[in-house]
């Protein structure tokens, strides 16, 4: 056996070696191929691709000194390959999972994943397989492990949407829901712009980046800060929400046109807003802050180049100013003790 190195994972302990030299001669790669797998991932490979990529393969071949199948039938499928995987189930104490522990799983998951991984389904896939291995539990199939991980993020997602829904008053939902009518309707009025949908929402106003530093990017920002202040989203709403839940809402309302945010149910568009407002809130107060800094250096820089134009020009004004300070230096060179009314200005 090779010292040290990545492909030591893949080759055969010596009391490994031992069991698979038992075995028929037919069959040692195969349940070399699989000891090994579920010794360094607590579950078998999924199909002939996963083995390859890791070249366990031809390393266990050389190590067992046998001709490599040209195929994986022999210890992928079949009654052999299930008897074998039993035995290494036994072997390393695993167990198959159940319908119970299925449950358990997506439980965990919600409680405890979900909420970190925004939405993305394959670290949940990994972090449920690692679960599995703590809990000494082969995984279910790979199709079983996808429809555990989206129920479970569904089911973090439905508690985060209902959970801030209940906390908000009946005013606040309806000015989040405001947002997304043209303002004249928001307001109570009903211009034939907005009943044929050809007005602007309240929403969109909300969107785009301040621009070039200006009063009225200012004043343009500090009016989207009060709008959203109006809202008047209740304290410490978002206080124990992961930021990726947030950020996740916030993604939605802005790639959705507010036609299509209106179809969601009350709970998952209100949901988005509030999380859309909340960060939002705290962008435009970083912008302002920006742009209050550049305006001000603009202002400075803008009030040197003045000064120094004055300066030019009172220059230019003085005739003969080349000559009368060669004389102001003699003058001053010849007498540095003497008083400046009497040198100077003599």
């Amino acid at each position: 056996m090779a010292d040290g190195g990545v492909e030591d994972l893949w080759l055969l302990a010596l009391a490994e070696l031992d069991l698979v030299m038992t075995r028929k001669q037919a069959n040692r790669l195969g349940f070399a191929i699989l000891l090994t797998f579920f010794r360094e991932r607590g579950r078998f490979p999924r199909d002939e691709a996963e083995v390859e990529a890791q070249g366990i393969v031809e390393m266990l071949g050389r190590q067992l000194e046998v001709s490599t199948p040209s195929d994986a039938e022999a210890y992928l499928t079949g009654r052999t390959a299930e008897r074998m995987r039993a035995e290494i189930r036994r072997r390393f104490g695993f167990r198959e999972s159940t319908v119970a522990d299925a449950e358990m799983l997506t439980t965990w998951l919600r409680d405890h994943v979900a909420g970190e991984v925004g939405g993305e389904i394959e670290p949940m896939i990994e972090r449920l397989e690692a679960r599995c291995r703590e809990l000494v539990i082969e995984p279910p199939a790979p199709d079983r492990v996808e429809r555990i991980a989206r129920s479970a993020l569904r089911a973090h997602e439905d508690r985060f949407h209902n959970s801030v829904y209940e906390r908000l008053p009946t005013a606040t939902r309806e000015r989040l829901d405001a947002l997304l009518r043209p303002e004249k309707m928001s307001d109570g009025g009903d211009s034939q712009d907005a009943a044929a949908g050809s007005a602007q929402a309240v929403l969109l106003k909300l969107l785009g980046n301040p621009g070039q530093p200006s009063l009225a990017s200012m004043q343009g920002e500090l009016a989207k800060l009060e709008l959203i202040r109006g809202i008047d989203l209740p304290v410490g709403l978002f206080d124990q929400s992961s930021p990726r839940d947030l950020e996740r809402c916030r993604q939605r309302v802005s790639v959705e046109v507010p036609r299509d945010l209106r179809r969601h149910p009350d709970a998952v568009r209100i949901t988005w807003l509030a999380a859309f407002v909340y960060l939002r809130a705290r962008s435009l107060t970083d912008d302002m802050v920006d742009l209050l800094i550049a305006t001000i250096h603009r202002i400075g820089a803008r009030a040197e180049r003045n000064v120094e134009k004055e300066l030019l020009e009172d220059l230019k004004r003085v005739s003969g100013k080349q000559n009368l300070l060669f004389n102001l230096a003699d003058a001053t060179l010849a007498h540095p003790d003497g008083v400046v009314r009497d040198v100077v200005f003599q």
